[in-house]
């Protein structure tokens, strides 16, 4: 059998096989969970080896597969939270050494994403030996959180100026200005011994009429949101990575006292939807003279930004759009 980044007897167009990634499913990627009668509820992240499985489809440098991890443990938490069909995505777009950071999770749990970076602009970044901020790798530019239900359905779309250091910090000035929702993140990602991992710890406040104590204040909640806040901010990058620390175990560390309740958990897998059909789609939209420009030797060759594969087409098999 032919591999799907191949030509083969298949027309193009029919072809939707699935390309040869990882088959990775983590069955409790995501552990929502909320606080008994206070107004907190949040998700555990812990993406665990499908963390590995997406970052080391690309060769960049440390700290740009550090923000891209990142940015997929926050994409996964966040898309966690929402009841949609389709797909919720991170869209960083900036002037910096990595111009676009992109993560998107469908509500099956599929994820997937990658960090472009410009190896010539990030040298003189990493001259110094320190390693470089989100703000710096990302320079001057905009955030965006979008959900996108199909052609049908309004799509949703929040859109910020990267203010702040971290992604972390990103996130919160977008809840603050977008959302007005009261939110506290934890981000990690870093390489182990185990290969990378990535994880997220995402608290947000609950309105208070949503099912939290009648006879609870709103100085009450006050109180209740800043201990929940100041005991997820005991949390280590260490805790929050270790394969061998269940979840579960981890969350009642830190809030069993505090009328901690687990919902059920969701798992995620590896995302990456790309097939010779969709590639085929966007060839078909070129003409004819852009397609001889693209071809080599005949051969046109197109590489997923996500998984890193390049499937190559055989020109004298490809109609362009005409006119």
């Amino acid at each position: 059998m032919s591999s799907p980044t191949e030509p083969s007897r298949t027309p193009d167009f029919l072809n939707h096989d699935r390309p040869p990634v990882p088959d990775i499913v983590v069955a409790r990627g995501v552990q929502p969970f909320h606080l008994h009668r206070q107004p907190v509820r949040g998700r555990l992240v812990r993406l665990g080896p499908l963390a590995d499985a997406l970052l080391t489809r690309h060769d960049t440098h440390p700290a740009v597969t550090a923000l891209a991890g990142e940015a997929l443990a926050l994409t996964a938490g966040l898309a966690a939270a929402l009841k949609f069909r389709g797909s919720f995505s991170l869209q960083a777009k900036g002037d910096g050494p990595v111009p676009m950071l992109l993560a998107d999770c469908t509500d099956a749990g599929a994820l997937r994403g990658y960090a472009r970076a410009q190896d010539d602009r990030l040298a003189p970044l990493l001259a110094d030996g320190a390693a470089p901020s989100a703000a710096a790798l990302l320079g001057q530019g905009y955030l965006a959180f979008t959900c996108d239900q199909g052609p049908e359905m309004d799509r949703y779309q929040g859109i910020v100026a990267i203010e702040g250091e971290t992604l972390t910090g990103m996130t919160g000035t977008y809840f603050r200005t977008s959302e007005q929702l009261a939110t506290h993140v934890h981000l990690a990602c870093a390489q182990t011994a185990a290969g990378w991992r990535a994880g997220a710890l995402i608290l947000e406040r609950v309105a208070g009429d949503g099912g939290i104590g009648a006879d609870m204040d709103r100085e009450a909640e006050d109180e209740a949101w800043r201990t929940a806040v100041a005991l997820a901010a005991t949390l280590t990058d260490a805790e929050l990575l270790d394969d061998a620390l269940p979840g579960e175990r981890l969350l009642h560390r830190l809030f069993s006292l505090e009328g901690l309740a687990l919902d059920r958990p969701r798992a995620l897998s590896y995302g990456c939807r790309c097939s010779r059909a969709k590639l085929a789609g966007v060839l078909a939209g070129f003409g004819e003279e852009d397609l001889d420009h693209m071809a080599e030797e005949g051969t046109i060759t197109m590489t997923c930004e996500f998984c890193n594969l390049g499937f190559r087409f055989d020109r004298a098999e490809l109609r362009g759009a005409e006119g």
